[in-house]
C-alpha cells in the first residue's frame, strides 16, 4: 500500500510518498522563505502563485526518489484545513486532478493534527492517548488526543501565536524573516532576566494562551509607549541579546506552563509537540526540565518534520485504513484553528 500526501496550507509546497508500514520512501519541499523575505510575512496571494508553480514538480520529485509511478499509488491525501485559502485550494484541486486522472481515492488531512501525528512518525511507534501541543506561526493549540483522529481541543491562542509573536518582534528590532530562528540565533548568551516581560494568563485555569502583550511589551521597551517608530533604533549587540533572550523566555514560560497543565488535567502521561516554534533550542530544553520534573514522557517532532511538510501527511493512513474517504465535493476551510 502507498500513499501521496499533498501539503500546502501555507507557504511550503511538499509532497510525500508513504509506504502502509509507515515508512518515508520519497518526500520533497519547496521553500517560499526567500520570496516573502522581503516581505517580513507570508504574502498570500504570491504564495498561491508560488504553489501553482511548483506543486507538480515536488510530487513528481517525491514519486520518482520512491521509484514508483501513479500506477503504485493506492491513495493521494491532502491538507484541506487550515490555512490560507488560495494555497489550500492550489493543493486540493492538484489533488482532486490526481485523484480522477489516475483513478485513486482522496483523504482529507487536517494539518494542525497532522503535526502531531509527526512525533508518531518520528516514534515509530503509538503515541496515543496523549496532549499534543501544535506550535508555529499561525497555531498555537493544545489537544486532547484520545487517538490519531479523535482529538479535543483544550485551548489555544486568543490572539498572536507564538511564531507570529517572533516574527514580530524580529522585525522591530531588524532581524530578517523568518524570525524564529534569528531571534533564537541573537539571544545565544543574553540574560533571560534582562527584562520582566509579561507572561500573560500563566497562572489561570483555563488553557488559553495570549503573545500579543508580550509583543506590546517588546515594543515599549524598544521605543517606548504610544510610539512605533523603529528606524532609529540602535542596540548594541548585549542589549539585543538580552532583549531576545528574555521575549524567548517569556514565551517558553507560558508554553511550557500550559502544557504541564493539560498534562495533569487529562492524566494522560504523553505529551507530543509539533510546528515549527517546537525546533525552538530553549523550549525543547525546557519542556524536557519539565518532563523529567513532573514524570510524563515528551515526544517532541524532529527539527525536519517540526516546520510544515507532507511526511505528517501520513495521518491519512488511519484514514485509509477505515474507509474513511472523501468525495470530489471536498472543500477548504481556510483560517487559523479546525
Amino acid at each position: 500500500m502507498h500513499l501521496l500526501t499533498i501539503e500546502s496550507t501555507c507557504d511550503e509546497t511538499a509532497a510525500a510518498v508513504i509506504s502502509g508500514e509507515g515508512d518515508v520512501l520519497g518526500a520533497a519541499l519547496a521553500s517560499q522563505e526567500e520570496l516573502h523575505r522581503q516581505f517580513r510575512g507570508v504574502v498570500p496571494e504570491l504564495a498561491a502563485r508560488a504553489h501553482v508553480e511548483r506543486i507538480l514538480p515536488v510530487i513528481d520529485q517525491a514519486l520518482r526518489q520512491a521509484g514508483l509511478d501513479s500506477a503504485a499509488i493506492d491513495a493521494i491525501a491532502v491538507a484541506n484545513a487550515p490555512g490560507l485559502a488560495g494555497s489550500l485550494l492550489v493543493g486540493l484541486t492538484a489533488a482532486k486532478m490526481l485523484s480522477v486522472a489516475w483513478g485513486k481515492p482522496l483523504l482529507a488531512v487536517n494539518h494542525l493534527h497532522a503535526h502531531i501525528y509527526a512525533c508518531r512518525m518520528a516514534a515509530g511507534r503509538d503515541i496515543y492517548p496523549c496532549v499534543g501541543l501544535v506550535v508555529s506561526g499561525g497555531h498555537t493549540t493544545l489537544y486532547d488526543c484520545a487517538g490519531p483522529l479523535e482529538l479535543t481541543t483544550l485551548g489555544g491562542t486568543i490572539d498572536d501565536a507564538a511564531g507570529e509573536a517572533f516574527d514580530k518582534v524580529a522585525a522591530m528590532v531588524g532581524l530578517p524573516y523568518p524570525g524564529g530562528p534569528e531571534v533564537s540565533r541573537a539571544a545565544a548568551g543574553g540574560d533571560p532576566a534582562r527584562y520582566a516581560f509579561p507572561r500573560s494568563m500563566i497562572h489561570e485555569d483555563h488553557f488559553n494562551f495570549s503573545f500579543s502583550g508580550l509583543k506590546t511589551a517588546v515594543r515599549y521597551a524598544l521605543v517606548g509607549p504610544g510610539k512605533q517608530d523603529f528606524s532609529q533604533l540602535e542596540l548594541t549587540p548585549t542589549e539585543l541579546a538580552d532583549l531576545c533572550a528574555s521575549f524567548e523566555q517569556a514565551v517558553v514560560d507560558c508554553l511550557v506552563a500550559k502544557s504541564r497543565k493539560a498534562v495533569r488535567h487529562t492524566g494522560h502521561g504523553r505529551l507530543c509537540v509539533g510546528g515549527g516554534v517546537a525546533a525552538n533550542r530553549r523550549f525543547r530544553e525546557a519542556m524536557q526540565q519539565a518532563a523529567d520534573s513532573d514524570g510524563f514522557e515528551l515526544l517532541v517532532a524532529p527539527p525536519e518534520l517540526c516546520t510544515d511538510n507532507a511526511v505528517m501527511g501520513a495521518i491519512a493512513l488511519e484514514k485509509l485504513r477505515r474507509g474513511d474517504y472523501a468525495d470530489l465535493e471536498l472543500d477548504i476551510e481556510a483560517g487559523l484553528v479546525r
